[in-house]
């Protein structure tokens, strides 16, 4: 969930919604709303242009990517609204159901129900959903939270953006598209719900930001610092390649402008391999912050059921979002 523009923020104070617990006072991935003293609702929405070619991976990844802010709050799904958006005459009417029963079966699969949406026509295809989750008031996993000594755990590997930008270059090996489409349309279920169960003090998705970004969020909210171990980051197949080639999206020139400032690199890293840390994923991984013995657990759990995760750096201490690679 984006950041709430100035104008907006100056007409609703979070002072006068106590019952909005995430939302107004600062950014987060979704925001929230309690209900009673049990129970809150999240909501949040998310759509995007095609990143791939295949319409039901397209229509897959971009629910899987909406879905994935309830996951990152550490809640469960249990509606969602489709919003389509298409250019008429321009795309077939076998094209758009291959889209939305991509979100279709990708919404089922999170245990959520899709009750009907909104479609417009434009002059791109966009689509994606406005998802309504729930949780115990006392469950919700902040950006904010992290603390010293914490582990930091990424529970995909990166290199999104490299790929799908070679792939729109037609530069991209199928294998290489495959792995990375795979990667994207992975619910991050398990994970948030492990997180939930292990206690973390800290989530949040890796999504349009790269992990720089987004981990500078989590850092900065939390008020510390966080320190990785560049070669304990994971990255998708092909990532490298690409990346060594300077096949980059617009956004991580962006990413890099605005988040190089907080960042230092360490060692010799390459040009290259720095740029990748800035970005932009689409349906990435959780980024968690907990205990190491948690952390371990956490990590063995995942790979017991087929997914992996890596613990990829530590919560250092006190700061203001200051990230080092070394």
């Amino acid at each position: 969930m984006a950041q709430v523009l100035p104008p907006i923020a100056s007409i609703f104070e979070a002072r006068d919604y106590p019952s909005l617990l995430v939302g107004l006072a600062q950014p987060d991935d979704a925001a929230v709303y309690q209900l009673s003293e049990s129970q809150a609702i999240i909501s949040t929405v998310d759509f995007f242009t095609p990143i791939v070619d295949d319409p039901y991976a397209y229509g897959a990844i971009a629910a899987a990517n909406a879905l994935s802010d309830v996951y990152a709050m550490g809640g469960q799904p249990i509606l969602a609204l489709n919003l389509l958006a298409y250019p008429e005459g321009l795309i077939d009417a076998d094209t758009l159901r291959e889209i939305l029963r991509g979100g279709a079966e990708k919404v089922k699969e999170s245990g959520a129900v899709l009750a009907g949406g909104h479609t417009v026509t434009d002059k791109e295809p966009k689509y994606g959903l406005a998802v309504t989750g729930i949780i115990h008031p006392q469950s919700i996993l902040a950006k904010g939270g992290a603390l010293v000594g914490d582990a930091l755990v990424l529970t995909k590997p990166l290199g999104v953006g490299v790929i799908t930008t070679a792939l729109k270059r037609d530069l991209a090996f199928h294998d290489h598209v495959a792995r990375a489409t795979e990667s994207m349309m992975r619910l991050n279920a398990l994970a948030s719900r492990l997180a939930v169960q292990y206690r973390a003090h800290a989530m949040t998705d890796i999504t349009g930001y790269g992990l720089v970004g987004h981990a500078h969020e989590m850092a900065h909210l939390g008020g510390v610092q966080f320190s990785f171990n560049e070669a304990d980051v994971s990255f998708l197949d092909g990532a490298f390649y690409y990346a060594e080639q300077d096949i980059f999206p617009g956004g991580m020139g962006r990413n890099k402008d605005y988040f190089e400032r907080f960042t230092t690199f360490e060692g010799i890293i390459p040009t290259w391999k720095q740029n990748l840390f800035f970005d932009p994923e689409t349906s990435g991984g959780l980024l968690i912050a907990l205990p190491h013995e948690q952390a371990i657990k956490l990590i063995e759990n995942l790979q017991a059921h087929g997914q992996t995760a890596v613990i990829v750096g530590h919560v250092t201490g006190s700061g203001s979002g200051e990230l080092f690679f070394r």
